[in-house]
């Protein structure tokens, strides 16, 4: 079969002008992309900013420092494996964790619905406080606010993180080189799933349960380990083809995945059959993406497999020369495909 090229490529339909906010502006594709680009970005660009990582890496009295802020308007505020509250701490603390730093500090804003039950309320502030002692780190700073009913959808919860990276770690997405491998840490797609069955009510032959967790222990491994490290990244909205597309762009580096070694769990992939939707764009909460030199690369995966976290570990790529900005996978009969960002998003308000 002759290699397919990409020399050329344009998009058959060029992106429609929205003078409006849409949900898909909020997905994690091509609008979010759209929005940051030249919204944002031109207003606030500055160092920090302008690298479009999990965290920002800052220099202070001689440390240096990865800070993150995300919020979380997750629908149901509850699901199989997880709540909203968990959610945010993980959340948070993952990003920050992508950077290769320790998380320590996180602050958190809740903004409540009039009328949220208060036992509602003291079940997420518990859960919260559960995953930030497991992670290890302190809630330092909050605030709350409450608006009209009808127009808060329970609660949201705005939160930022800071941690510490150590010397010697330099993580960043544009780091990925030709050669190296592409590395994810566990099964996909299953937190936009199981937020997708509870909210709608779907019923498949197992449970399906969320995969929410604190990655920094993760971390903390991979980098006791080695520190030849050049991209982590936990595949949130828009799941793994829309973080692999960022870094490729970002890098302008080639990304060839294999699609026979990414690990699924049978119950997802059925339900993403079932509902036409593809589980390399789904939700992700407690995986990660490592990018590593070749020669590292089965150290990391040893190392992420004896983790409890990352038990089901595969190499599920490899970064190009070729096709500088893409995509592509090679499918289980023999072919390739591109994979570009979408538009907007499979699942809105999933995280």
């Amino acid at each position: 079969m002759s290699e397919i090229t990409f020399d050329g490529w344009t998009c058959p339909l060029p992106l429609r002008d929205y003078p409006t906010i849409v949900m898909g502006h909020g997905g994690g594709g091509k609008l979010s992309a759209e929005l940051i680009q030249h919204l944002f970005l031109p207003a606030f660009a500055n160092d920090a900013l302008t690298n479009l990582g999990d965290s920002a890496v800052i220099q202070f009295e001689g440390a240096r420092l990865a800070v993150s802020t995300d919020s979380f308007v997750v629908r149901p505020l509850f699901f199989p494996g997880g709540d909203i509250g968990k959610l945010a701490v993980h959340g948070t603390v993952n990003d920050v964790a992508m950077s290769g730093a320790k998380p320590v500090y996180l602050t958190c804003g809740f903004i409540i619905e009039e009328g949220l039950p208060l036992d509602t309320l003291g079940r997420i502030v518990d859960s919260m406080a559960t995953a930030a002692r497991e992670a290890g780190v302190q809630l330092i700073a909050g605030d709350t606010k409450v608006v009209d009913k009808g127009h808060g959808d329970g609660v949201y919860i705005n939160t930022s993180g800071i941690g510490v990276i150590p010397p010697g770690v330099t993580i960043a997405p544009n780091r990925a080189q030709a050669g190296d491998v592409v590395l994810i840490s566990g099964t996909i797609g299953d937190h936009g799933m199981a937020v997708m069955s509870e909210r709608e009510g779907l019923q498949f032959e197992s449970d399906i349960v969320s995969d929410t967790a604190a990655l920094n222990g993760l971390v903390t491994d991979i980098l006791a380990a080695t520190h030849d490290v050049h991209v982590l990244r936990d595949p949130t909205r828009g799941g793994v083809a829309s973080a692999l597309n960022e870094i490729a762009r970002a890098s302008q580096v080639g990304v060839v995945l294999d699609e026979r070694t990414i690990p699924v769990n049978p119950s997802v992939q059925s339900a993403c059959d079932m509902l036409g939707m593809d589980p390399l764009f789904v939700a992700n909460e407690g995986k990660l993406l490592a990018i590593v030199p070749e020669t590292v690369a089965e150290t990391v995966l040893a190392v992420m497999r004896r983790h409890r976290l990352g038990k089901d570990s595969a190499i599920i790529g490899r970064i190009t020369s070729d096709h500088p900005g893409i995509l592509v996978a090679r499918t289980g009969i023999g072919g390739t495909r591109v994979i570009p960002l979408q538009i907007g998003e499979q699942l809105p308000r999933i995280c």
